[in-house]
């Protein structure tokens, strides 16, 4: 019945990124803190509160709900049956209500505490969904960094996130909350070695990817384990093996998400229609390319997907792809597709993703130079450093500009000798 769906749980579970499982998790620990003993509330259980059909939980269910949130129950949407909106409220900050069901959870933790037998500094750490969470924060923090800045400075951020991950692992936990710690210590090894790739520091990229491997496997997570195949494409491509970069962009594309979600199948075709470009295949690419562009064309705006994903996914729009493509384009002699194919990524690039519109424009002014729009590519190459002021220029970036440096000598030495000079200052920032 959509009239009875509690709108008010929903919001707040959404603005928490909690998902029903989770939320049970919560709510289970929290009972164990205040009766010795975890709850039982299971996934169904929430989903029958996000419905409407229990509409007033059990009175362990309801603390346990005020003390995760820091909100009264009736601020979450629940209502007794049979009882008015002025009633349910009043009996709420009733003092004898709340004071019997403090007086029951005392007695649960009395009688947990005749029960041990050990002192409970003895007692291996309870490790539980709250945990997750503030580590899955964490992971989100250094992806948001990344897109701002570029990942060159967040290697050892995420190789302690990871560490923390696995030193969790040796508490007290449920299957799901350790499968989900190695998930999360995959994503944060994932995060060292892309940071890694983005420096252009590639000799110990691929080790951390490796173990990143690992670990997603261990936590039989498809979507940490296609977010390492997409990077190890990328080293590979960098290094100019481009057969291991096409052989890891088909591994990203077996993964199993990729039946699910058209975002993840995109980025793989994407992926694999770079490294072939590079690679010389030129006519593989553009078909790659194009299954790329008709699978995006499948995904559903509302659809949530893992935060690394998000560079590409429809919460940011098509620009990934466009980027993607002007690569493609550029990079099998179609330099005019590719300079309006970078155009299209700029215009629909989030606002937050300097590093990426850093990189964009730099392909822009290559296209550009590549037709032989010197002037042109010259004031164009200048936005790069202007998308990044205030920052050092990432790894990656430094190498585009790099290259157009080099092509810009070939073509127009005097004009490449007023380059440098107008951006000495901005190209020596360290």
């Amino acid at each position: 019945m959509a009239e009875n769906r509690n709108g008010d749980l929903a919001g707040w579970m959404a603005e928490l990124g909690l998902t029903a499982a989770e939320l049970s998790d919560l709510v289970n620990e929290e009972i164990g803190q205040f009766t010795g003993r975890l709850g039982e509330t299971s996934e169904r259980t929430v989903f029958r509160w996000l419905s409407g059909e229990v509409r007033w939980p059990h009175g362990r269910q309801r603390l346990a709900l005020e003390r995760v949130s820091g909100r009264p129950v009736t601020d979450l949407g629940f209502t007794p049956r049979g009882k008015s909106m002025s009633t349910r409220r009043s009996s709420e900050e009733d003092p004898e209500v709340r004071r019997r069901e403090f007086v029951g959870a005392a007695a649960g933790v009395a009688a947990a505490s005749i029960s041990v037998g050990s002192p409970a500094a003895a007692a291996p750490q309870r490790v539980g969904t709250s945990d997750v969470i503030r580590l899955r924060d964490a992971v989100e923090r250094l992806v948001a960094e990344d897109a701002l800045r570029g990942g060159g400075g967040l290697e050892q951020a995420a190789v302690r996130g990871a560490e923390e991950a696995l030193r969790l692992q040796r508490g007290a936990a449920s299957q799901r909350v350790r499968t989900r710690l190695f998930s999360l210590a995959a994503n944060f090894t994932c995060r060292a070695g892309w940071a890694l790739i983005d420096a252009g520091r590639l000799e110990g990229a691929g080790r951390h990817l490796e173990r990143a491997l690992t670990l997603a496997g261990m936590a039989r997570d498809a979507d940490m384990a296609m977010q390492v195949w997409n990077m190890r494409s990328m080293l590979a491509r960098q290094r100019e093996d481009y057969a291991e970069a096409v052989a890891a962009a088909q591994a990203a594309q077996a993964t199993s998400i990729t039946r699910r979600s058209p975002v993840h199948a995109s980025l793989g075709w994407a992926r694999l229609a770079v490294a072939q470009a590079h690679g010389g295949d030129a006519r593989g690419a553009v078909r790659s390319i194009g299954r790329a562009e008709e699978l995006w064309g499948k995904a559903d705006p509302g659809e949530p997907v893992s935060a690394w994903i998000e560079f590409y996914g429809p919460v940011a729009g098509p620009a990934e792809l466009f980027a993607l493509t002007a690569v493609v384009q550029d990079e099998t002699g179609r330099s005019a597709q590719a300079e309006a194919a970078s155009y299209r990524s700029l215009a629909a690039l989030p606002g937050q993703y300097r590093r990426n519109r850093a990189n964009t424009t730099a392909r822009l002014a290559l296209a550009q130079l590549h037709q032989g729009e010197v002037e042109q590519a010259c004031a164009t190459s200048g936005a790069v450093f202007e998308a990044m002021a205030g920052v050092p220029l990432p790894g990656r970036t430094r190498q585009l500009l790099g290259d157009f440096q080099r092509e810009l000598i070939a073509r127009a030495p005097k004009m490449a000798d007023e380059w440098v000079e107008q951006y000495r200052t901005e190209w020596s920032r360290a």
